[in-house]
Order: C-alpha cells, then structure tokens, then sequence
C-alpha cells in the first residue's frame, strides 16, 4: 500500500493538509504525520475529527511518535518500515515564530529538515517527490522584486525565522540539483480561511485586528514608516493548502520553486483602511520613530501591554516585492487563486471577535 509521509501535523497548515489529502487520495493511501509527543493529544483529536466527518477516513492516519531534530526522525524501528513504504512526503514542521532563539530555529528549521531530507534518500527509488514548504521570506530584506528562481542574493535577514528558513531551503535545493524530485512552496504571510476566517493561531495581521478590537471607535494605531510605500502580502491558508496539492500532482512540478502569495498585493494604506471598515474602527495613526521601534525588542513590557511581538514591525518597512509566475503559469486553468485581502478581511476579523482566546504561538 501506497504511503505518504507529513510533518508538521497536527499545525496550522499540516491539519488543513491532512484533511485536504484525504479528499484527494485514494482510500487506501495511508497518512503517515510524525508526531511531537508534546502534540499527541491534539493530533488525536484532530484525527478524531476529520474521522467523525467521514468515517471512510477511519484508520488512515496512522500517527507516530518522533521529532524532526533527533536522528532517523526519532521513529525508533517503525523508521526503516516506513521508508520501505513511503512515495512522498510533505515537510511542513518548523518553528513560524518570529522572535524565536537562534539555536531553536536551527534545530528545527536546519537541522530538523537535513534528517527529513536523509529519511527522503532512504525512501529511494520509491519516492515520487519531496515536497518543501519554505517562505517568501527567505528573501530576507532583499531589495527589489525577489523572483521564484532566486535564493541566495546576498541579503541579510530580520530574524532567526527567516535566517534558519532560508539556511532550510539551501539544504533542500542542494540535494534537488543532485536529483531528489522535489517541489518547494514558499508561502508569504498566510492568514485564516478566506471563506470562514478560522485560524489556530493570532499572530500577523491579528495582532493589528486585536489591537484595534480593543479600543473604543475612534482608534489610536501607532505605525512604522510609510503606508503608502510599502507592502503587506497575504495567503489565506485555504489558498495555500489547496495550491500546493494540485501544483504537487503535476509532473512540470517536480523542481520548481512556487509563490503562494498574493500577485497584487495592498499597500499598508489600503490594509489599514479595510481592517478599520470591517472593525468599525476610525483610525488615526501615529507615527512612531524607528528608534522606539528597535527599543522595543529589548523592552519585554511593551510587548506585554500592546500584545504585538517586536519582530512583525519589520514588515511594515519591508522591502521585497515578489513575483510567482510558476505559481500563476501552473495553476492557471484549476480555479484556485489567492484572493485579494479586501475580500475576505471581513471573515477574519468576524472569526476574531468571536473566538478572542486563540493563542498567538504557533506550534512547531
């Protein structure tokens, strides 16, 4: 029987992943999602919940113990089992956290992906493809427009998140060129459900949405640099998910490198003006000098009062703008796009306000 092997379950994108794969493969393709143990309980009721949807799913989703920083995956015995079995494997599992500790993002973001990518060679001649999931932001604070066929353009990086990921990509498109069928993914900054607005986890643009969410009508909104400059560029996950299982079936796939991201993204004007519309907020912004910004990295408080985390300042000054013609050319013809922010920006900030408990963290 035919297998296929996830990390990253039971996070953000590995769930809808999960639960998209299912609906696509046939029945008797067995989902293999390496596990933190840390996560068992949530990946049990994951499980159970896709399974309660559709009891074909039953038996399916086999999940196993492990970690993506200890040698052979931390799979003990089962290991060679399942390299014997697996045809292809989504690499998921990182840490998103943008104020993370250098050595933390190394070992999961680094390390963790050289012993997918040794558990992929092992998979060999029955692997049919590596799937990759990167970010546009590898790109660091390139300057200019930061192509799919572009990696190292000598740039410098805003945090370990975007460091540790870019260090990840080198390592999967090393061992691309020296043959592994492989297809990277590199989502921009991916937010809730278009349709629906239902997201795990409040960070990103949700630290905006609560921000204003709890002020009174007439909002007072600190912000860096110039909104009608620069960028923000925003996937919706649904988009996301549903792009790379189609790009991942394709046979023009197999090399490429895609962006999942927005092909015309809103200036930080028009974004700021929206979220304002769907919250009922009127905004007036204050601009902060970029000293006070850097001084708050270094001042816990501040991140206690405003509940923003330093490091997503950066982006409201970032200066990378990204091409996908990959994504655009491959996907043409299958209906799935990524939909402007205007569009669904009412779904998330309804689904904030109904669901205000949601953690910020992100799970590796």
């Amino acid at each position: 029987m035919s297998s296929i092997f996830i990390t990253g379950f039971p996070g953000f994108l590995g769930s809808r992943l999960v639960a998209r794969l299912l609906d696509v493969y046939a029945p008797e393709v067995a989902l293999h999602c390496l596990v933190q143990p840390a996560y068992r309980s949530l990946a049990e009721r994951r499980v159970a919940q896709l399974v309660g949807r559709k009891r074909a799913h039953a038996g399916r989703i086999r999940l196993h113990d492990g970690d993506v920083t200890r040698a052979r995956l931390g799979l003990g015995n089962v290991y060679q089992e399942l390299a014997g079995d697996v045809q292809e494997i989504f690499h998921l599992a990182a840490i998103y956290d943008l104020g993370a500790k250098r050595a933390a993002a190394l070992a999961v973001n680094v390390e963790g992906t050289r012993h997918v990518l040794r558990f992929a060679g092992d998979c060999a001649p029955r692997l049919r493809r590596f799937h990759h999931v990167s970010t546009c932001y590898v790109s660091g604070n390139y300057h200019g427009l930061f192509g799919e066929q572009d990696l190292d353009k000598g740039q410098s990086f805003h945090n370990h998140y975007e460091e540790t990921k870019f260090l990840a990509e080198v390592e999967v498109q090393r061992r691309m060129r020296q043959g592994l069928p492989t297809s990277i993914y590199r989502p921009s900054i991916v937010v809730g459900d278009s349709a629906t607005g239902a997201t795990q986890k409040y960070d990103g643009i949700y630290y905006l949405i609560h921000w204003l969410l709890r002020q009174p009508r007439i909002a007072i909104l600190p912000i860096v640099g110039d909104g009608s400059r620069y960028e923000l560029n925003f996937a919706p996950r649904d988009f996301v998910v549903e792009a790379i299982i189609h790009l991942s079936k394709l046979d023009v796939s197999q090399g490429c490198v895609y962006h999942l991201c927005d092909p015309a993204p809103l200036i930080i004007d028009d974004i700021i003006r929206l979220i304002g519309q769907a919250t009922r907020r009127r905004i007036v912004c204050v601009p902060l000098p970029r000293i006070v910004i850097q001084g708050s990295k270094h001042l816990p408080f501040i991140q206690r009062i405003t509940r923003i985390e330093p490091a997503a300042l950066d982006y409201f000054t970032h200066p990378t703008r990204y091409t996908c013609h990959n994504a655009l050319a491959h996907l043409a013809g299958s209906g799935i796009y990524c939909p402007s922010f205007a569009s669904y920006v009412d779904n998330l900030v309804g689904f904030t306000r109904a669901h205000p408990q949601i953690p910020a963290r992100a799970m590796a």
